[in-house]
């Protein structure tokens, strides 16, 4: 098995706080893990996970950190450890206080040398949505969970009604295996596979806005992946993908709607009032109309990107009545004696 250097493979120096490594394994284990990318691409993703997840395995157990540090890739072994080529050897604070002064004195200022490297280089424990506040006496980090993505399937009917809807959404939350740490027993989570946190189904009442149309992105703050260390939940953004119903379907930046229409009306004409989404409009259908006709409504479509509307398309559809007296059944019955075939459509 070919050598890694694991705290290369995470990111860290090899000073890191224990802190620091989960913070970086998480991170990593969220970007690489399998289900977050396609089936094609599963077998690198694969490797490096496994990877990553070796890594944090020796890293977070002190003993195996320790041997690691002293052997290099004969840690398992307990050989001598010979450094690899052009490896470099890190400082220690002991060391770098040897060199500048010693802790509580002289070179630094009575402040120690946490204090001496804050006022050199500033507090590098915050940025990248963490900051590292104080609790007993240790120190905490605290990180914005990261945002999601899904897809709000929208039908068209809906869209245009406006209103609510009730929407099922893969919500994450903290593992109950793990209680959201990634691990049990210094071992990665089976459960979550070492990300802290699994997916399950929410139901969400969600208003259908005003200006909805495909592609359109709408915000959900808190819902995305929770934080660590008391952080804030991430974002979750849901993209709007309109989806053909029964009745409703898009032509271009229009949409098109079936419109039932009685043979009689169709004849002689007809004053029909037609739902909208915040109100109801009188439609007149010409005496003579056939199926298959539009009738077009400007602006009462869904809205463009450029913010104006566009047009609805009602497509003639002849229909009848559910329910018929004997009467009217035998005058259709008189009408069919003498009347032509129609022909349209795959009829001929």
């Amino acid at each position: 098995m070919k050598f890694q250097d694991y705290y290369q493979t995470l990111g860290v120096l090899r000073t890191a706080t224990d802190v620091e490594i989960k913070k970086a394994y998480r991170k990593l284990a969220k970007e690489w893990h399998p289900d977050r990318h396609p089936p094609e691409k599963r077998a690198g993703v694969e490797q490096q996970f496994k990877a990553i997840s070796e890594a944090y395995d020796v890293l977070s157990d002190p003993e195996k950190r320790k041997r690691f540090d002293h052997l290099g890739e004969d840690w398992r072994q307990g050989q001598d450890f010979q450094p690899n080529p052009g490896g470099g050897h890190g400082m220690s604070q002991e060391e770098f206080a040897r060199m500048f002064g010693s802790r509580g004195g002289g070179g630094f200022g009575g402040g120690g040398f946490s204090d001496f490297f804050s006022q050199m280089f500033g507090d590098m424990s915050q940025g990248a949505g963490g900051a590292r506040a104080q609790r007993g006496g240790s120190s905490v980090f605290s990180e914005r969970g990261a945002d999601a993505e899904a897809v709000w399937q929208l039908t068209i009917g809906n869209a245009m009604r406006g209103g609510k809807e009730s929407v099922s959404l893969q919500v994450a939350s903290d593992c109950l295996s793990c209680d959201g740490e990634g691990q049990v027993s210094n071992r990665v989570c089976p459960a979550c596979g070492g990300i802290g946190s699994v997916r399950r189904p929410r139901f969400v009442d969600l208003a259908i806005p005003e200006d909805v149309r495909e592609g359109r992105k709408l915000r959900l703050r808190g819902m995305g992946d929770p934080g660590q260390g008391g952080g804030a939940a991430g974002d979750l953004y849901l993209r709007i993908q309109l989806l053909p119903d029964d009745s409703y379907r898009m032509r271009g930046e229009d949409v098109e709607a079936d419109f039932s229409v009685a043979p009689w009306e169709a004849l002689f004409g007809a004053k029909i009032d037609v739902t909208l989404r915040d109100r109801t409009a009188t439609v007149k259908v010409p005496a003579g109309s056939h199926a298959g006709e539009k009738l077009r409504l400007r602006g009462q479509g869904l809205q463009r990107e450029d913010g104006t509307r566009g047009d609805l398309l009602l497509v003639i559809r002849l229909g009848m009545p559910k329910e018929m007296t004997d009467a009217q059944c035998e005058l259709l019955r008189q009408i069919a004696k003498d009347a032509k075939p129609v022909q349209g459509g795959v009829r001929t």
